[in-house]
């Protein structure tokens, strides 16, 4: 009997032990939540909430098609800009593929040689932000049961019919029209409370910005110069594409309120420097007069070119928080996806039209010991087997949990812009929040042109293929020879025709010999064509959440399935240390 009372008290207290551990979780994760909302619910900004089962009941047996065939259909159909298909019904209940955060790329088949992985899957780097510690994904597979399924099924069709329906001209017509302009105004009257597109003339490139990457218009935003992605914005891929950054008010006027572009300018580059983690920064020239501060250090207030006093943001800035991989508050990023426009000299660029537009705002401040613990949680909710869910915050798009708002724009089947659905935001998500390799949560400006060089509109023409920080070889170089192909698929027959010997191991000699990132991305104006027809096809089906690539064949080296206990695994060897940075010096 003794013995029995024992064995019930650890019992007890066992059970008790775990409910506690388990209220403090629970309580530590709505706490996190809270910290993590960067704005609150208001009248101006409404917040929608999930309606109860009851409702979703009766909405189900009203209508017999799964509820993300219902927004499909809608799509198929809407000719305004607004999207909000199923009224009284929380997004999260029409969502077809509750891991969309994970990108078809990783469901690459590498063979158990091939890593296209490493780009986006690294562990920690000393002094960041980002404690994400993802690089086993580089090794293994690693998805919930859900996520097991590739759901990105457009990738799977052959779109050869649709392609060779649309004829040579108009393709070229259609890529040449604006379909940025009218958003702004449409958006106005339909009283959107997110973001709306203030930047004029974005659809003419680089003829809305001036030689240092300010906006014609006045708006603030700066355009800038930078290396894509490795493989997904190569233009051989599908899309070109523009990033532009607008820092807040303070960063741009003096102690008095003033505007002062030299000072946006000092407060740009010493951004840049903080951002890379740099000690020293070449600046467009600035009279330190202007802004009464020596920015590098000789003792005296003259024009200079090199800005080395990093410590603190200048003008009405000064004393805002400041440190190393972290944007201040308020920071704003405008990214547009465009097709391939082919020019009468046969010359690659960023169309007119757009395929997307996409924006984040930082709305908190947070130091580097939040940021780990939000992926402490983050890992905590994995291993508990929730699926991943952000807050909807009403037209300002999606939170990502770390002070960043993410909305966007996507073409409608009329192909005038629209608003991005729940799940085609949801999309988005995972890149700019769950994994290892972003600096806080950005792609684009930490592979910025160093320095003074780097303002303006992107150029590919005449970029050296610069290797990433840490390595000797030219990035593009190193991850054709690591991934086996021109891109995340390992699919790209021109890149392998240009770029591989006939054993299929990358043609360093042909590579060395490209004179600029231009040559070694951008595809022919026949690929070029093909590539927007493809995507076209996608437009008129709306079906962005079955996947967005311009594929025309199938790609032979995706899974459709994945069991993550039998699918071939990479040997250690094949793991690759790598850092987002440039090494622009070399």
């Amino acid at each position: 009997m003794f013995m029995a009372a024992s064995i019930n008290r650890i019992l007890s207290s066992i059970i008790a032990a775990n409910i506690l551990k388990s209220v403090v979780y629970l309580l530590t994760v709505a706490l996190f939540a809270q910290l993590f909302t960067p704005v609150q619910a208001n009248e101006d900004f409404p917040i929608k909430q999930t309606p109860d089962q009851a409702s979703m009941l009766k909405q189900l047996k009203v209508e017999s098609e799964p509820l993300y065939m219902q927004v499909l259909h809608t799509l198929r159909q809407q000719e305004y800009p607004i999207t909000d298909p199923l009224l009284g019904v929380h997004p999260l209940h029409a969502v077809y593929n509750a891991e969309a955060i994970i990108p078809p790329q990783c469901y690459t088949r590498t063979e158990g040689e091939f890593n296209p992985c490493y780009v986006c899957h690294q562990n920690r780097i000393p002094k960041r932000e980002n404690k994400m510690d993802d690089g086993a994904l580089q090794l293994e597979y690693s998805f919930s049961d859900v996520g097991m399924r590739n759901h990105w099924q457009n990738l799977f069709e052959d779109r050869s019919a649709s392609v060779a329906a649309i004829s040579d001209e108009e393709i070229a017509q259609w890529v040449d029209q604006d379909n940025y302009s009218a958003l702004a105004s449409q958006l106005q009257r339909a009283n959107f409370k997110g973001w709306i597109p203030d930047l004029k003339n974005l659809q003419l490139g680089a003829g809305a910005f001036d030689q240092e990457g300010f906006a014609k218009d006045g708006s603030h935003w700066v355009a800038f110069s930078y290396k894509p992605f490795p493989s997904t914005f190569w233009p051989t891929n599908g899309s070109t594409d523009d990033v532009m950054i607008r820092l807040p008010e303070p960063f741009r006027t003096d102690s008095e309120g003033q505007y002062s572009r030299v000072i946006y300018q000092a407060n740009l580059a010493i951004l840049e420097a903080k951002i890379k983690g740099m000690n020293a920064i070449t600046t467009v020239p600035i009279d330190e007069k202007v802004i009464a501060e020596d920015l590098n250090g000789d003792g005296n207030l003259s024009t200079i070119q090199e800005i080395t006093r990093l410590d603190s943001y200048v003008g009405a800035a000064r004393g805002r928080y400041i440190n190393t991989h972290l944007y201040p508050k308020g920071t704003e990023f405008l990214h547009t996806v465009r097709y391939i426009e082919v020019s009468d000299r046969g010359e690659i660029r960023p169309s007119t039209r757009m395929k997307e537009v996409r924006y984040m705002r930082k709305w908190k401040d947070f130091n580097k010991v939040s940021y780990e613990r939000g992926y402490q949680l983050e890992d905590f909710a994995k291993e508990a087997g929730r699926l991943p869910s952000y807050q909807l915050i009403g037209d300002r798009g999606l939170d990502n949990g770390f002070g960043w708002s993410i909305q966007g724009f996507i073409e409608a089947k009329n192909g005038e812009l629209r608003t991005l659905t729940y799940e085609e935001n949801l999309f988005c998500m995972g890149c700019h929040t769950s994994i290892g390799s972003t600096i806080d949560k950005t792609f684009s400006f930490p592979r910025k042109v160093d320095g003074a060089q780097g303002w303006g509109y992107i150029n590919l023409r005449g970029m050296p293929d610069a290797p990433t920080l840490g390595e000797h070889a030219g990035e593009i170089a190193t991850y054709l020879t690591r991934v086996g192909g021109g891109g995340e698929f390992r699919s790209n027959p021109e890149m392998f025709e240009r770029w591989f010997n006939a054993d299929g191991s990358a043609n360093t000699q042909a590579i060395a010999r490209a004179k600029d990132v231009y040559e070694l991305i951008t595809p022919s104006p026949a690929r070029a064509t093909e590539l927007n027809k493809a995507y076209k096809a996608i437009v008129e089906e709306q079906d962005f959440v079955f996947g967005r690539d311009a594929t025309v064949l199938p790609p032979k080296n995706v899974y459709q399935e994945i069991d993550n206990a039998t699918a071939p695994t990479l040997p250690g060897k094949y793991y690759y240390g790598w850092d987002i940075r440039l090494d622009w010096g070399r």
